[in-house]
């Protein structure tokens, strides 16, 4: 199937790792351009020559730290000086909390209400004059089944997580006039570097089988019994990317391996 996205460009937060690097290189095998952010600029640069050499587009990585205002501008202003501006928008920049909502001081809150809420709401902003004048685009938004199914020990990020599933129904509502198209994911169980990561710590001081513990948990939490590879999520964000999904607005769909309790 043709996704016709050919010459497209697309910009990506948190794109030079896991999800969002996954994504990258699903939109870049369809002949997108693509423009990385993220906080590492060496990591992120490099990802994105490795990008365009693999895959013959145009990729350029540029550091940004998404809860600063300044540098969100700055990301803008080079997409269009460099692409005239973009097509797609793929909100991924984020990280999980732990907290409970008693202890957890105001500058956690406030710092993950910027990351996972209010740089969707600016480069939204930013990104979405340029979308007008090229008469369409697409902003996708990465949230989380704990939007709508919450773990326990991360109040913090369920709750912004929340708020940017509901951000992004608002958004569609607001822009399906100009033909531009958001939606939100709420991904399950991703193997990223937070889970191997977490599962290593957690299981340090009996024995140190990590693998073990996240069979565990994909036993436990999806009946898929399993967690899925960014390059799957990956797909099914290209695949909203695209006119092919052109009746696809205003939405939020999980990619969960059935995780999600349809009576929550």
């Amino acid at each position: 199937m043709d996704l016709e996205l050919k010459d497209k460009v697309a910009v990506i937060t948190g794109g030079n790792v896991g999800i969002g690097l996954a994504i990258a290189r699903g939109l870049a095998q369809e002949k997108v351009n693509v423009v990385l952010c993220a906080r590492s600029e060496a990591t992120t640069v490099e990802q994105a020559q490795q990008i365009e050499q693999a895959y013959g587009v145009r990729a350029m990585g540029l550091r940004c730290d998404v809860t600063r205002p300044t540098d969100v501008e700055a990301v803008a202003t080079t997409v269009e000086q460099t692409f005239g501006g973009a097509d797609i928008l793929i909100n991924n920049a984020g990280e999980g909390t732990n907290e409970t909502i008693m202890t957890a001081p105001d500058d956690k809150w406030q710092y993950y209400w910027d990351l996972h809420v209010m740089a969707t709401i600016r480069f939204s902003r930013a990104l979405v004059p340029a979308m007008r004048r090229r008469r369409g685009g697409v902003i996708l938004n990465n949230a989380s089944i704990c939007a709508k199914q919450p773990l326990g020990h991360e109040p913090i990020y369920n709750v912004t997580k929340a708020a940017l599933m509901m951000l992004s129904k608002c958004l569609a509502d607001e822009l399906i006039g100009d033909n531009i198209r958001v939606n939100c994911i709420n991904p399950g169980l991703i193997m990223t570097a937070g889970w191997t990561e977490a599962a290593k710590n957690i299981t340090a001081g009996t024995g140190g089988d990590w693998q073990a513990y996240l069979e565990q948990v994909a036993r436990e939490k999806a009946p898929i019994g399993r967690f899925a590879t960014p390059e799957e999520l990956a797909d099914f964000f290209v695949f909203l990317c695209s006119p092919r999904a052109s009746y696809c607005v205003g939405s939020t769909y999980y990619v969960d391996g059935g995780w999600l309790n349809v009576a929550a």
